[in-house]
This record gives C-alpha cells, structure tokens and sequence, in this order.
C-alpha cells in the first residue's frame, strides 16, 4: 500500500527555476527550502544520502520509486544531522519493516525538520534535470488542511528563482567542525555494531570539510587513529603534529573559492606529507597543484557508476556525489590522471608524480554504495607506511 492510497498527508509544491511545477504530499517538515535539485539513482541508502554533508544546500531526487522500506535506525548516519536541504521521491510505503528499524522515514523528516515531498513523477522530474541539467528549486509543504492556491504556487516559485546559484559557493567551512577531535571507532559489523581501534598503526590528520563518519571509521579500520580538524586550519598547526598522512575529506560546494583549504594543501603536500583527498578534497587537491575545476552541466549522484583504473584496466562500480569536476586539460606535468568516468570520460582519480599523494572523485566508503574502491584506502595506508620506512631508513 503507497502513500497515494493513504490520502493523510497534506499537500506540497515542488517548484523549480524554470517555473516548472509540480503537486505531491507533503512527508516531512511543514514550510519551505531551496536549494539545488539533483537526482540520485541509487537504491537503497537513504538515510546516508540525507545525512551526507556533501549534499548542503542540495533538495535530493531519489529516482527509485519506492523509499522509505525499511525506516530509519540510529546507525546508518553519515553525520549528526540531515544535511541535504529537502527531499523529493514517488511513493512512501506506509510501512517500514527492518529489524534495525526505530521510526519511519517521515516520523525521521519531521523529527529534523526536513521539508519534503513525495507522489509526484519522478521519472519526468529526472528527465528534465538530465536534459537541462541541475537547476534550483523550492519545496513547499503545506500544514494539514491547507490547500493548493495559486498564490502559494507563486510563492514557490518566487522562492526557487532567488536561491543562489551553487557555482561561487563556499559550503566546505559552514558544515565543517568547529574544533578539532579525534575519531578511533571502526566498521559496523552485524550482532556487534562498530568496534574502536585498539592498537593504531598510523596518526592520520583529517581535514574536514564535510566527512561523512563511514570515511573515518574505513581509515581507523585499516590501524589509523585519526584527528579530524576544521576546514581552516592552517598547514602549519597540522604539520606540527607531524603525522604519517594528511586526508583530504569531501564536502559540498565549489571548490574554487575554498582558498584557504587550497593553500593549506599545497603546503601539506609540498612538506612531503602522504596525501589522500576524496570528493571535495580530491578537487581541492587538484587546485593546489595549479589544475583547474568546472561545474558540470549534468553532476554524478548515484551508487551505479563505472570508473576505469588506467593503471590496470580495472572497472569498479562506484558511488558518486559532486557537481564540480577537474579539467583534464589543464593538469600540470606533477599531475597524472589515474582514473576516469565510464559515463562521461571526467576525471575521478588523480597522482602526483613528485610527492606521495593521490586522490579520487568518488566515494569510496560506499555509504550507500558498492564497496569496488575500497582498495584506495589501502593504497593510503601502504603509503604512510612507505614513507615511514623511508625516513627511518634516511
């Protein structure tokens, strides 16, 4: 039984910059958010997807119909709070059935105070992001016993054709943590949830510009005992902690105008610290070298994405999230490609020949996602242990 069945929701507009319109029920907050609308293909994981600070002032399109299955539990959060800005899907189920579940997906978007929307065409909503690209827009739900006006259209309306324009947004220091901490849990596993790391092999400082928690808990996994500090943090102060390696987190936003994420990078890189970014950090890692950064007309969001590993022709599936890309065109001769889109051709792995660092566009924690690039963390951790062998050997 669907949500369209029910008939108890209130209504809810979803209205986007080009003035097109649409009419669903409301399933969360009573009110209105704008944002960048972008659609996520993946299938399950939509809890990781709301909590994922990455997708800040973003409304989430879930292309699968059905959403909301199997509830919400208190483990699968990728940070404390709802990050995405509103939520868009077909149909909620009226029930939720997981034995790890503790309230229903609208109970949840209530609970944080996310404006959402749902029994409205998904298909046609993604055929025109596709087409047209990521566009802003506005969700409005309305409180029970409120109807649709065409004055409450317009409103919408009007609210999607002010939201700003993600290009020129700095979003890494607004999600990032106001002081620094140090992180040592581990990988859920099923009947003991996550464990703590009790023996670190490597002190590992994670810059934070919107790290979801899987990300940390795969490096503490792999023996690294990990402080996590905030965006601005200058190079300086992380060098004084002389660790073994330096993560570059993901985050929402452009990366261009993070200047001081940039610069404290390529002084992180150039003290010969190993370096690892992901998403946002493999961007900003790629501008401290001196490449440049686009904003894409059709972003990747989605947990089915081919990526191509140069280096040995392997294709892994991947989970993506980001509306910037790297220019090929305009690497220096210190970057080289490593890895690139299968959909689209973009870049989504990059090395530095003369410094032991690397990065990847996606999102290998595979929090939702399948867990192909796993293997990239390793990468990291060999080498850490590399350049700890080559000093102590100096």
């Amino acid at each position: 039984m669907l949500l369209s069945l029910q008939g108890s929701f209130p209504p809810a507009i979803l209205a986007l910059a080009d003035g097109t319109v649409f009419i669903g029920n409301s399933i969360g907050a009573t009110g209105t958010t704008v944002g960048e609308v972008v659609f996520n293909t993946a299938i399950t994981g939509y809890q990781e997807i709301l909590t994922d600070p990455s997708y800040c002032q973003q409304i989430v399109t879930l292309t699968y119909p059905h959403v909301g299955n199997y509830g919400v539990n208190g483990e699968d959060i990728e940070a404390d709070k709802i990050h995405a800005a509103g939520l868009i899907i077909k149909d909620l189920p009226l029930l939720a059935s997981n034995f790890r579940s503790t309230e229903t997906l609208s109970q949840y978007l209530v609970r944080e105070k996310t404006v959402a929307i749902a029994n409205i065409d998904t298909r046609k909503l993604t055929r025109l992001l596709r087409d047209k690209g990521a566009q802003n827009g506005a969700i409005l739900g309305l409180a029970a016993g409120e109807a649709v006006t065409q004055a409450r259209v317009d409103e919408a309306l009007a609210a999607a054709k002010a939201a700003p324009s993600m290009k020129g947004l700095d979003l890494a220091q607004v999600v990032s943590t106001k002081t620094s901490y140090v992180w040592d849990q581990t990988e859920w596993q099923l009947g003991s949830g996550y464990g703590r790391l009790e023996q670190p092999r490597f002190h590992v400082v994670a810059y934070d510009f919107g790290v979801k928690k899987n990300i940390l808990r795969m490096l503490a996994q792999r023996g690294c005992k990990l402080t996590v500090v905030p965006a601005k943090t200058p190079a300086a102060d992380v060098l004084a902690m002389n660790p073994d390696g330096v993560f570059l987190a993901n985050g929402p936003g452009d990366p261009a105008p993070c200047d001081y994420a940039i610069e404290a990078t390529r002084q992180v890189i150039d003290a010969g610290v190993p370096t690892f970014g992901i998403c946002l950090g493999h961007q900003i890692m790629a501008l401290a070298s001196g490449a440049k950064t686009f904003k894409m007309d059709n972003s990747h969001h989605g947990a089915n994405h081919p990526v191509k590993d140069l280096d040995d022709g392997r294709v892994s599936i991947t989970s993506q999230n980001h509306g910037f890309s790297v220019e090929t065109d305009s690497l220096p001769s210190t970057l080289r490609p490593t890895h690139i889109s299968l959909f689209d051709g973009t870049l989504q792995g990059l090395e530095r020949t003369d410094r032991p660092a690397f990065c990847f566009q996606g999102h290998p924690e595979a929090s939702p996602g399948p867990h192909d690039i796993a293997y990239l963390f390793d990468r990291f951790t060999a080498l850490m242990e590399k350049h700890k062998t080559e000093n102590k050997n100096a």
